[in-house]
């Protein structure tokens, strides 16, 4: 992979060489997100209304608001997704797979874990490869993303990250939690893309804060935007 060239892209899209899409459209694509340690019930709620208003694709929550979502969402065709691991991924395999399982028990349908980063780094791809696998096999035919923290990481790291994702039958790379040291850029998208190939989607999360943002990263190959401002980006 060319990553000289991938940078030239990056900083091609940067200084406005996107695509413009409608805003409708990229709501369309948007995990409208409230990970805070801090929420509420009735933040939740509100969340969910503002799905509803501006048909985002689902919204993203912890998991022990999953049946709370999915209660008030059913009917509706928001999809509730939920986080495993959430943020550092280094929880045990056993504890991921139980998460999991009680998560889809609670109506979840999308399902965004952490990758074990530290694993990653030492080289231990089949415990990495094994976990993502184990966890795909519980939800089945809903949706799997994998956060693989790209802040942390070395860009031949993210090529092999993806590599793994792939080869353990997910659905999704995602670049970040919005809880480590940065978000997602438009380097690491064209990156995750390049080796994605369309196998699996590309999410962009973490500080993507308007429409502008969005479309940068929809440019550079994401299919899925994770944000917990989406309203402002698709109203600005």
């Amino acid at each position: 992979m060319n990553f000289e060239e991938l940078k030239l892209r990056a900083k091609k899209i940067e200084q406005g060489n996107y695509q413009i899409i409608s805003r409708d459209e990229v709501a369309t694509l948007i995990d409208h997100t409230n990970l805070k340690p801090t929420s509420t019930p009735r933040d939740i709620e509100n969340l969910i209304e503002e799905a509803i208003r501006h048909r985002f694709k689902t919204i993203c929550i912890n998991p022990c608001y999953v049946r709370l979502a999915a209660q008030k969402l059913e009917g509706s065709r928001i999809e509730v997704c939920t986080v495993i691991g959430f943020p550092l991924g280094q929880n045990t395999t056993e504890i991921k797979i139980r998460e999991t399982e009680r998560a889809l028990e609670d109506g979840a349908s999308e399902f965004d874990m952490v990758l074990n980063v530290g694993k990653l780094k030492a080289g231990d791809y089949e415990y990495v490869k094994n976990e993502i696998a184990a966890i795909k096999k519980i939800v089945g035919d809903k949706i799997l993303k994998v956060i693989i923290e790209t802040a942390y990481l070395e860009d031949t790291e993210k090529v092999k990250a993806t590599e793994l994702i792939i080869e353990a039958g997910a659905d999704f790379v995602k670049t970040s939690t919005g809880f480590g040291p940065g978000g997602a850029t438009v380097y690491d998208v064209l990156i995750l893309s390049a080796v994605a190939q369309g196998k699996i989607g590309v999410k962009a999360a973490g500080g993507i804060r308007s429409y502008e943002d969005a479309l940068k990263m929809i440019t550079a190959g994401a299919t899925r935007i994770g944000a917990s401002r989406s309203v402002q980006i698709v109203t600005e």
